[in-house]
């Protein structure tokens, strides 16, 4: 990580500050398709018909009809998009109160692959988590993903901040490998505690234990 203090704070929204588990998504399908979750969850896959609607190449109703193909059940639109909400669980309350406390002293921002359908969702229901942020980056409107070089790239010409000053957190490996790669500092997440006691290190700003 670089030893300068950096100018701007980057957060992954998933698992960071908002608690995300793709389990719960297909429990609900399966419950809506009267199937088992185990006959889903072997054929659902993060593959390119996800990405695409990451990145906005894709709606949902075409995203809904590579799930009724790959998944094979027959739900309607609503009813994926039910299930897909299920995603969501409570917030990271350590790390949404830290993010808050460190606004006014150095600029945070958040950025998420997402797709629309759960940007409009995140962005009610945790708006007030997300208050604090300058600016949420979301993979659907940019057109590009993490660990995309390109995608960090795209923040750092946004908020004027060197890659080398835009402390990165998230809980992928991949993507903190990605930012690594393009000379951005960055953290796997497993946990509050790594956010905090990086915070904390780089910035001075606050203890690294509560």
């Amino acid at each position: 990580m670089s030893e300068a203090r950096p100018e701007a704070l980057l957060f992954d929204l998933g698992n960071v500050l908002i608690e995300v588990d793709f389990a719960r998504v297909v429990r609900r399908w399966a419950a809506l398709a009267g199937v088992s979750p185990e006959s889903i969850a072997t054929r659902f896959e993060h593959g390119p018909a996800y990405e695409q609607h990451e990145r906005g190449e894709i709606g949902a109703a075409q995203y809904y009809q590579s799930l009724r193909e790959s998944l094979g059940i027959g739900l309607d639109d609503a009813a994926f998009e039910d299930g897909w909400n299920q995603v969501f669980g409570g917030e990271i309350a350590a790390t949404v109160k830290l993010a808050a406390d460190i606004a006014p002293h150095i600029p945070v921002y958040a950025f998420s692959n997402t797709n629309l359908t759960h940007q409009r969702h995140w962005s009610v229901h945790y708006a007030e988590a997300l208050r604090p942020f300058r600016r949420v980056f979301v993979s659907n409107e940019m057109g590009l993903r993490k660990p995309e070089a390109a995608s960090f790239e795209f923040i750092s010409r946004e908020i004027g901040v060197p890659l080398e000053r835009i402390l990165f957190f998230d809980d992928t490996l991949v993507n903190v490998e990605g930012a690594r790669a393009v000379g951005m500092p960055a953290v796997l997440v497993r946990g509050p505690d790594d956010v905090r006691e990086a915070v904390a290190r780089s910035t001075g700003l606050g203890p690294p234990r509560p």
